[in-house]
């Protein structure tokens, strides 16, 4: 029985508790759902006599300019001559990554110079990169920092002379020019210590028509799910599930996953409510024993505030797609294209739709077999293909308040410069989230900065015209680590953030304030 749930530490209230929006849980099932496995950290929760070794790779700078949004792929070549086992995967970035996939391929495979590069040039496509290579990582919505952690001895194999590659999905909805840079760190374990090697399995659900100023669910019906599998084996299903990531956009606020038959049937094994721009993956420990398991429902639920009705796609759309790592013979790909139907609306007035999805299973890669026994016996063998000096996760630099802001300091620029990509986009203080209360989305937003209570600082002001050293807003965007009157040490702003927006961005927010925070 489960009963774990896991608190993600994106959207909290300035209070600092212990609370969020943002909640991830297991149903019932026989594994239990590790908290400590996906977490925005890095901390390390394996297991500390294992021999490993870490790659760390800086990608490097990409200018976006106001408003732009655009979907490049990357590479970096590991020029790795024996295989790697990974057991973790950090990726961190300095803003403006919406989403992203990573898969590892044969160095051969669309042949370029390492860095950012057109997708369509070298012909890339995921479901290509997964078949002959594997799935690697994903990121979270609008996650800044993210550590993928798979259970003790599974590992995702990169086979020889093979290199990391992702598609990016990257939007500035900002009124300036914006610089981001991206990093990723790969944890190796040493080949004795792999015991399971895991591929992937993916859901979408494309027919999306979310119904406008409604609450709604989207639920995928895969009922033969088992029997393709075991179509494409030859064997009953035979599948292990370990690690799950939902991804959906910002009216995005809810994901389950349940399967039909077997000793799972009909029990919510993975459920997450709310977003907030967090890392909302998580590893089952042990396990999940998908034995005679006939069929899948994963469900993606949507809060659509606006007045038109919103389907599938970038931009101002919406998505629904989970990632999943499973121990299994095939790589398993669902989705609904068509024949959605609305199958009512249940007792909180969510208007609940559902559709049939086709399923695709394709052999594992050979290459992705267990360590060899020379492997095994021999030693540790790591590439020196990471970047020296170069922290998995960039360190935090307090505002310098000698910088000037680019644009005029008035409150229509800070909204659109500053609250609308960094504060409200990834739903922590917009009209859906209001976290601490605090909604940048109010009709009267001069009025909600001047009057709003702040929740972790008792008497402080949000924003104090003329004054911007005693108005909280400022102070929290400007030190890493802003203390409150007490002395307590809370969390900067935005606070899933490695580091401080940068210094023209805040120095917007400061002159606004210092020149009297006028309308």
């Amino acid at each position: 029985m489960l009963a774990t749930t896991l608190a993600a530490s994106g959207c909290k209230g300035d209070d600092d508790d212990d609370s969020a929006d943002n909640e991830i849980s297991a149903g019932d099932g026989d594994g239990d759902l590790d908290a400590g496995t996906d977490t925005e950290t890095g901390t390390d929760t394996g297991d500390n006599d294992l021999e490993l070794a870490t790659l760390t790779h800086r990608f490097g700078t990409l200018e976006l300019s106001p408003y732009q949004e655009t979907e490049p792929c990357v590479q970096w070549t590991l020029d790795n001559e024996a295989p790697l086992y990974v057991q973790a995967v950090t990726l961190s970035n300095l803003g403006y990554f919406h989403h992203s996939n990573w898969f590892v391929v044969p160095n051969e495979l669309y042949a370029g110079e390492d860095g950012y590069f057109k997708c369509s040039d070298r012909g890339f496509n995921e479901l290509g990169a997964a078949t002959a290579g594997s799935v690697l990582y994903a990121q979270s919505t609008q996650s800044f920092v993210e550590e993928q952690r798979t259970g003790a001895g599974a590992v995702i194999k990169i086979p020889p002379h093979h290199k990391v590659i992702a598609d990016i999905h990257m939007l500035n909805v900002g009124p300036d020019t914006v610089t981001t840079d991206l990093f990723m760190t790969l944890e190796v374990i040493h080949p004795k210590d792999v015991e399971v090697v895991l591929a992937a399995i993916r859901a979408s659900y494309i027919d999306l028509d979310i119904p406008a100023g409604e609450i709604s669910k989207f639920t995928g019906v895969c009922d033969d799910f088992g029997k393709r599998y075991a179509d494409a084996t030859g064997k009953p299903i035979d599948m292990k599930l370990h690690y799950v990531l939902p991804h959906y956009h910002y009216l995005g606020n809810h994901f389950n996953l349940s399967f039909m038959g077997g000793p799972l049937h009909d029990q919510d094994v993975f459920t997450v409510d709310g977003f907030d721009a967090s890392a909302i993956g998580g590893v089952f420990d042990p396990p999940l024993d998908l034995t005679d398991v006939e069929g899948i429902r994963y469900t993606c639920g949507y809060d659509n505030w606006r007045d038109v009705n919103v389907g599938w796609g970038i931009g101002d759309q919406e998505m629904c797609v989970m990632l999943a790592l499973a121990e299994t013979k095939v790589i398993m790909d669902m989705s609904v294209t068509g024949g959605t139907a609305s199958v009512g609306v249940d007792e909180n007035g969510v208007i609940e739709y559902e559709g049939p999805c086709g399923v695709l299973a394709v052999p594992k890669n050979p290459a992705l077999g267990l360590p060899t026994d020379a492997e095994r016996d021999g030693p540790l063998l790591v590439p020196d293909s990471g970047d020296e000096g170069i922290p998995p996760v960039p360190e935090c630099t307090d505002h310098d308040p000698a910088v000037a802001p680019v644009l005029a300091p008035t409150l229509e620029n800070v909204f659109a410069a500053v609250f609308q990509p960094s504060c409200m986009f990834n739903a922590c203080h917009g009209a859906s989230g209001q976290v601490a209360g605090l909604n940048l989305q109010a009709p009267d937003l001069l009025a909600e900065l001047l009057e709003h209570e702040v929740l972790g600082n008792p008497g402080a002001a949000l924003v104090e015209p003329g004054d911007p050293e005693n108005s909280w807003l400022y102070q929290v965007m400007a030190s890493c680590e802003p203390m409150a009157d007490g002395g307590e040490v809370l969390a900067h702003m935005p606070r899933n953030a490695p580091t401080l927006l940068n210094d023209q961005t805040v120095a917007l927010v400061r002159e606004w304030i210092a020149a009297g925070a006028l309308p």
